[in-house]
């Protein structure tokens, strides 16, 4: 009989709730009459966890490679069933009670995401920082970021079937393989379903491998690393706005606001805002590129489109012009010191013709650079 449904665990020194895990799988493969299999992701456990496993019927996969997502995936890959359900083997989730993923799963989900605030959380089972300030501003991050559909981000008990996971590609290794798997199966538009589910207290004597810190800020690293619009896009765009305004007001001459002056010093500033901001415009583009020619993310329709229009060789005529503009005001600059027998200047007034040269001779290097640099990102590798 082919298998339906492979329940993974992950498995690192586990010998205590183990046990329990698997049994509670096995009287739910009893009670529902699915076709299962159990297969836990061995981490180098050093506790007889493996011969726990195996003395219950379960499968054990050895994944040498250390971390929550490696075991994860290592056990996945392996799976034979249609569709996978992957929860902690610490007995805090509820293996006995996965009918409402099986249902999902069969409805045609790619994913089916556990929702413990929509269900319950026992006392004690989560950290008041868990459950209060780090899951959900982390779920709301990933909610504003990627507009996933999973209001709680890093729940671990959760299904969906071996030909998203595929499809999915994930890459890491740690805690951040929760994330991951949100975000890819979002980007890649996959139905996604949430069911509610219950956490239970740890059922093990000693600490949980989870640091809350370290896995947060790795979480919210791995969101933002996924998501170049907010960690450079969009604050690139800001910052050349921003500049852009202070030029506009500045150039012309110095500003008082309610006794304060504005002069060169804060156009020197404004100029070198709108400097930073394309640099971030930049990094968006070359982040974005490399990760879809990675695989890291999928295909960007609308970046295909701006592609077709803006060439290397757009980018080298306009950061041409703007380094002719930058040239041609420097020797402005000069011929206007030397009528001055290149004695004493007008800081003022020079400035204002030497800063926007600099700016533009600047600007334009770093456009044509840049234009040079995407297309050599942009070249195809052929196999």
């Amino acid at each position: 009989m082919s298998i339906e449904l492979s329940i993974v665990m992950p498995c690192l020194n586990e010998a205590e709730t183990l046990a329990i895990c698997i049994r509670k799988a096995q009287s739910y493969i009893e009670r529902s009459g699915v076709s299962a299999e159990i297969v836990i992701g061995d981490n180098g456990s050093t506790d007889g966890s493996q011969a726990i496993a195996t003395g219950l019927g379960a499968r054990v996969i050895s994944v040498p490679m250390r971390g929550y997502g490696a075991a994860l995936h290592g056990a996945i890959a392996a799976a034979n069933g249609r569709y996978c359900i992957m929860g902690d083997s610490d007995d805090s989730y509820d293996f006995k009670n996965l009918d409402d993923f099986v249902e999902k799963l069969r409805e045609g989900y790619d994913l089916v995401m556990g929702n413990r605030f929509k269900g319950s959380i026992e006392k004690g089972a989560m950290p008041w920082k868990n459950r209060y300030i780090g899951n959900p501003i982390l779920s709301r991050i990933g909610i504003v970021f990627f507009r996933a559909r999973a209001g709680d981000f890093h729940c671990g008990l959760r299904g969906f079937s071996k030909i998203a996971f595929e499809r999915m590609d994930l890459r890491t290794t740690g805690m951040e393989f929760a994330s991951e798997m949100v975000i890819k199966a979002t980007m890649m538009r996959m139905k996604i379903a949430e069911v509610p589910t219950t956490l239970a207290r740890d059922g093990r004597l000693r600490p949980p491998h989870l640091r809350p810190y370290r896995d947060g800020w790795r979480h919210l690293r791995f969101m933002l690393m996924y998501s170049p619009r907010w960690l450079f896009l969009y604050p690139g765009i800001l910052l050349i706005l921003l500049g852009l305004a202070g030029c506009v007001w500045l150039l012309p001459g110095p500003r008082v606001v309610h006794g304060i002056g504005f002069d060169v010093h804060t156009l020197l500033y404004a100029f070198v805002s709108v400097l930073l901001g394309f640099q971030l415009l930049a990094f968006a583009v070359f982040t974005k590129v490399f990760s879809i020619s990675e695989g890291l993310l999928p295909t960007d329709a609308r970046l295909n489109r701006v592609f077709s229009h803006i060439t290397l060789e757009a980018g080298l005529v306009i950061g041409g012009m703007l380094i002719a503009i930058g040239v041609g005001g420097s020797i402005f600059a000069v011929s206007g010191w030397a009528k001055t027998s290149f004695g004493a200047l007008d800081a003022e007034h020079m400035l204002r013709i030497v800063m926007p040269s600099v700016f533009s001779l600047t600007l334009g290097v770093q456009i044509v650079c840049a234009s040079f640099f995407l297309s050599i990102l942009g070249l195809r590798r052929h196999s």
